[in-house]
């Protein structure tokens, strides 16, 4: 019961967001001038912007592997537009989302983009590694920034990308250096990580191969894909390579699937995840019992988290979807919001609200700072991630939305001195 209950609810607060957020296009009257025309307030513009309104677009999951997260996330870039055109919008202009779903899928992203193109100025939310990876030329050819519910380094070489927080190889190197500060592993240790077959899961591997080289680590790989679902086999045979921690990089169901192993082969070593790996659904899996194990890295805090601002948000949140699951992605949806508030202001303050004034605003940037939801983000540096600091969380049923607060925010030295692929300099 207890599944379908929170199942219902992620539909409902899509469905929800969908009825009160998904508008008509609503471009200026120099949406198809090049260059754009003066506005309200003698702001230039293009798309996505009138002189009473500037609309972002949300390509999201609330059908697919990451439905729960994604739900969460869309929540959190309404409540984010609901305060921020409460307090009188941006630039004189309220924030209108146009929300789609493409289930994770890449071909039906690619489908819905051109219908979705044209009404926004930018994407308060991009989800999805392989979303990304088959719309990288339209962002690039449309001039569209996305803020990226993906946290892959390997798409900073993409000009048009706002990443959000730090990216999956540094969330793991952090991870692993908090593992070894607790005594959970040592210099010298075989470790295992399992990931899924792409950006996401060979981003985090780049995470774990980076540390393992500084630490004498051996790294025991297991690539798996996002439809795999019983990782038996693999942590059986991570157990006879005497591994003392596993890595995953997967979709919460596959992690449900290694933890159980976990503990079912008696090898109950401390287990790390990617800031996806974990859905508070699983605390009513079969799965329940064995996910004590698992430690998550990532750079908003948990739903649980004490962080005054992230209470703030749990309260709007809990208010208006009472019944919701409580998840972290909440945080993540908000946070997009505040960083796509900095451009934007920095952009009216510049006078160009057009595309490529969005761009000129990102990269003039080097100090955005979100009240301790993610680390302060520097955007000055393309190809650099803009901050490389985490939270660390562990599986606890008792917290709200299951997982504790177990390191505050923090980059490891190896974190500090890693280059990311894109990395200039």
């Amino acid at each position: 019961m207890i599944l379908r209950r929170k199942a219902g609810r992620s539909a409902l607060i899509a469905g929800a967001l969908a009825s009160t957020l998904v508008l008509a296009a609503c471009g200026s009257t120099a949406d198809n001038q090049p260059g754009g025309t003066t506005g309200a307030g003698g702001v230039k513009t293009d798309k996505g912007v009138t002189d009473s309104t500037i609309t972002l677009g949300i390509m999201g999951d609330t059908t697919g592997v990451f439905k729960n997260l994604g739900a969460a996330i869309n929540a959190g870039n309404s409540i984010w537009a609901e305060d921020v055109n409460a307090a009188g919008g941006i630039c004189n202009r309220q924030i209108k989302i146009e929300i789609v779903d493409h289930g994770y899928k890449a071909d039906t992203a690619k489908t819905l983009y051109p219908q979705l193109e044209p009404k926004v100025l930018g994407m308060v939310q991009l989800l999805g590694s392989p979303v990304l990876a088959a719309l990288k030329q339209n962002l690039i050819d449309d001039n569209l920034t996305a803020a990226p519910a993906s946290w892959s380094s390997e798409i900073l070489n993409n000009p048009n990308i706002m990443m959000i927080g730090t990216t999956y190889d540094l969330e793991i190197i952090d991870g692993l250096a908090y593992l070894q500060q607790e005594g959970l592993i040592k210099e010298g240790d075989t470790i295992g990580h399992i990931y899924i077959d792409g950006e996401y899961g060979g981003n985090g591997l780049k995470g774990s191969k980076f540390y393992a080289e500084k630490h004498g680590l051996t790294v025991k790989e297991s690539k798996i894909t996002s439809t795999d679902s019983d990782l038996t086999n693999i942590v059986t045979g991570l157990r006879g390579d005497g591994v003392k921690a596993i890595v995953l990089t997967t979709t919460p169901g596959q992690s449900a699937s290694a933890l159980a192993a976990n503990q079912a082969l008696g090898l109950n070593v401390p287990v790390l995840g990617n800031n996806p790996t974990f859905d508070p659904a699983l605390l009513q899996s079969p799965a329940a019992n064995a996910l004590g194990n698992l430690y998550v890295a990532a750079s908003s805090p948990p739903f649980s988290s004490k962080t005054p601002k992230a209470v703030e948000v749990a309260a709007k949140y809990k208010q208006k979807y009472a019944g919701a699951p409580l998840n972290a992605g909440l945080h993540v949806g908000y946070v997009e919001g505040l960083v796509w508030q900095a451009v934007l202001t920095k952009a009216c303050e510049s006078g160009d609200l057009t595309r490529v004034g969005v761009q000129k605003a990102l990269t003039s940037l080097s100090s955005v700072k979100t009240d301790d939801l993610v680390a302060e983000l520097d955007y000055s540096s393309p190809g650099t991630p803009p901050t490389r600091g985490v939270y660390i969380a562990k599986v606890d049923p008792a917290a709200e939305g299951g997982l504790t607060e177990v390191a505050p925010l923090f980059t490891a030295p190896d974190a500090e001195g890693y280059k990311a692929p894109h990395q200039k300099g």
